[in-house]
């Protein structure tokens, strides 16, 4: 990453006994801000924590020093350096004396946003949320560069206080062919940025801290007359954006909802409920918990609904690594059972869906995905020597709940069918339950269960011979993988065969049989497509491939 910060042009409005020990400081490159209160020694912000500066005191005459060699302080108490991005922030006391001086250092830092670059060229609005100094406006500032350069759109910057494009009538070089638009007063941006829809025709509108209802109103406006908005907002999480109620309308709003008593009761929920009010004003949301670490919520509405129902989160993590490499892990939110990291002795599969690219981390203590109810369990694997052991799963059947269907019925289908499925009396124990719908309709208690336990309900009208088969039979298909050896299907096979088998069953359990799409794997050579087509057809699936025709990919169907 190429970093510009112009620190030296920061340094020079200082006093000697400020400077000069910045100047010299071994870790001024990730200096992050200087502070300088009345009656307090300088203090300087690093990521590792604060340092003083010097045993000398702070002055009006060293506040004043600092005050004559820059421009003068807007609405928001905010001031800045010509042609940087440096942003300085006063503390008055009330007589409207400057008491305090905050000087944050800007920098641009080019390829900060290759991790989400893929969600860019979706032409999607995007909503980045953390606490402040973790890096929004940096970001920010690379999105609109790579965005008005790179991909060649029409940006246009709305900067209230010169952070995002520098102090100046001149931009800064950073935001590059994007133009910018500056605020007079904080409360006038919602203004600026319908003036710039209204005026000058941008298929993309940047926007830093939206924190005003008016703001986050405009911003809705903006999204339904077709413009992409990125913008940036105060908060941790998306849940911080649902509970405030200023900014809860970037991402659909939420309303009390009474339900009459039959529709709570398929819900199996309380007759006063949360939901979305509307279509969220951003369709991807970003949390940025530290800078080479980021949380995406590809769908927005869906996300916001599953947690106000409560559902099971299933998020997506990017992390850069050490090697400059990134990885795309997926984690279940509430349970944390997918967390996963990047070190030597784990195996990144990769596998693509639609126009997204995924990435699965599997580490030396195998994969145990209970939320999508994966039955092949893998232990025991050494990717040191790249020897895979005990790797068959466990042949013990597939454990049914039966639920207002003849018990002995399902045994006789069962044996005349020769199925390995077995019965249990314990709900807590099955891998399926099967049920009459009626019955499941009336009965809540059974639904929550099967919710909070991760479990599939199949479900038919009458106890019919026919409609149990075709139940049981769809249950074994799903679950094709429960027959596979897989110690024998990876005996002998080198490592960049196994994570082409590896990618090829996961590609189908979380996408193909679980959610129904069709999913494009890596492009590979002709063995290694020849083993991913075995393994496809174990599933029954069907497969088409496409590409040249010495690297060709495989595209897996549902049925």
């Amino acid at each position: 990453m190429l970093i510009a910060d112009d620190l030296n042009r920061l340094l020079e409005i200082l006093p000697d006994f400020i400077k000069l020990p910045l100047e010299k400081h071994n870790d001024k490159q990730s200096l992050i801000e200087i502070v300088m209160d009345l009656g307090r020694r300088p203090e300087a912000r690093f990521p590792d924590g604060p340092e003083y500066l010097s045993k000398i005191i702070i002055s009006w005459n060293d506040l004043d020093f600092c005050i004559k060699k820059m421009g003068h302080f807007s609405g928001d108490n905010r001031s800045g350096i010509e042609s940087t991005l440096h942003r300085i922030s006063s503390i008055k006391n009330r007589d409207g004396n400057i008491v305090g001086l905050t000087f944050r250092v800007g920098r641009a830092i080019f390829g900060t946003i290759s991790i989400i670059r893929d969600l860019l060229e979706t032409g999607q609005s995007i909503l980045l949320l953390g606490r402040p100094g973790v890096g929004k406006t940096t970001a920010i500032r690379e999105i609109a560069r790579v965005l008005a350069d790179e991909i060649e759109k029409r940006v246009v910057i709305i900067d209230t206080s010169n952070e995002i494009a520098g102090d100046g009538d001149i931009p800064h070089p950073a935001i590059g062919r994007a133009r910018r638009m500056q605020v007079v007063r904080p409360e006038f941006q919602h203004q600026v940025m319908i003036e710039a829809v209204e005026n000058h025709m941008p298929e993309v509108i940047i926007i830093d801290e939206i924190g005003t209802e008016l703001e986050a109103l405009a911003a809705r406006t903006i999204a339904e007359r077709g413009v992409q908005l990125v913008g940036t907002a105060h908060g941790n999480y998306l849940e911080s954006v649902i509970k405030n109620p200023v900014l809860a309308d970037l991402i659909g709003g939420i309303q009390y909802v009474t339900l009459g008593d039959d529709e709570a009761k398929r819900r199996g929920s309380q007759k006063s409920i949360l939901e979305r009010k509307t279509i969220p004003a951003f369709q991807i949301a970003i949390e940025i918990h530290e800078r080479n670490n980021l949380i995406v919520h590809e769908q927005v509405d869906q996300v916001v609904d599953q947690i106000l129902q409560g559902s099971t989160l299933y998020i997506q993590r990017r992390k850069f690594n050490n090697d400059g490499s990134v990885s795309i892990l997926s984690e279940n939110f509430n349970s944390r059972e997918f967390i996963v990291h990047s070190n030597k002795n784990n195996l990144n599969v990769s596998f693509k869906s639609k126009n997204n690219t995924f990435l699965e981390v599997i580490n030396e203590n195998g994969l145990v995905n209970r939320p999508y109810q994966m039955i092949g369990y893998m232990k025991n694997i050494n990717l040191n020597r790249g020897i895979y052991n005990n790797l068959n799963v466990q042949n013990k059947g597939i454990q049914l709940y039966s639920y207002g269907i003849n018990i002995q019925q399902i045994e006789s289908i069962i044996s005349t069918l020769n199925f390995s499925i077995i019965l249990t009396r314990d709900i807590m124990k099955a891998d399926f339950i099967l049920a009459l719908r009626n019955y499941v309709k009336h009965n809540s208690k059974i639904r929550q269960i099967a919710k909070s336990k991760q479990i599939t309900i199949y479900t038919i009208h009458s106890s019919t011979i026919n409609n149990i088969a075709r139940a049981l039979k769809q249950m074994l298909n799903l679950y094709k993988i429960f027959y596979i050896d897989w110690y024998q299907l990876c005996l002998n096979k080198d490592m960049t065969e196994i994570k082409a088998l590896i990618e090829t069953r996961l590609a189908i359990e979380k996408l193909v049989l679980m959610k129904k799409q069709s999913v494009q794997l890596l492009p590979q050579v002709y063995n290694l497509r020849k083993l991913q087509s075995e393994l496809i057809r174990l599933y029954n699936l069907k497969c088409t491939s496409s590409g040249k025709e010495s690297l060709q990919s495989l595209r897996i169907y549902p049925v």
